[in-house]
């Protein structure tokens, strides 16, 4: 029993321990500023900066991602009564929307999920047709993209 008891004594001055050390690390934590103003970091560390070539990159990337996205909506103006309002909004729940990929030797065959509406669904499926009127090359291969919408009942 003398042991059991010198043992419990040990783990509980551990145990003691190291909530003393959990409640001095919280409390240097809560005095740690969450932000620093850039005048006040140290030269002497390196700062993550993007150079003017790579911010510049990625704004074009922004904008042709934008531009096509408005290019989408516009292949679905006809087929969906509130593109003005929801265009966009549809085209990325599309995009962000589960699909399956079935490639074959002479197409690669994007098969999406049905979206949250049958008139959202349809739509998308009308800029499939469109965008399968293209003949699209996947880029580097001879395979030709083609896209659908599977049927509800297919998920």
């Amino acid at each position: 029993m003398r042991a059991f008891t010198k043992e419990e004594k040990r783990i509980r001055k551990e145990i003691e321990d190291i909530r003393n050390r959990v409640d001095g690390l919280t409390a240097r934590r809560k005095v740690v500023p969450t932000h620093i103003p850039l005048a006040n970091l140290d030269p002497e560390k390196e700062q993550v900066k993007l150079s003017t070539e790579r911010k510049h990159l990625t704004n074009v990337l922004k904008m042709v991602a934008y531009q096509i996205e408005g290019d989408l909506v516009e292949l679905i103006r006809p087929h969906y009564a509130r593109a003005e309002d929801e265009g966009r909004t549809l085209i990325q729940a599309a995009l962000q929307s589960a699909a399956s990929i079935k490639p074959t030797k002479t197409e690669l065959h994007v098969m999406l999920s049905p979206l949250s509406s049958p008139h959202r669904t349809k739509a998308i499926a009308a800029l499939c047709e469109s965008l399968n009127r293209t003949h699209t090359h996947f880029p580097g291969t001879d395979q030709i993209m083609r896209f659908s919408v599977l049927e509800p009942h297919n998920r």
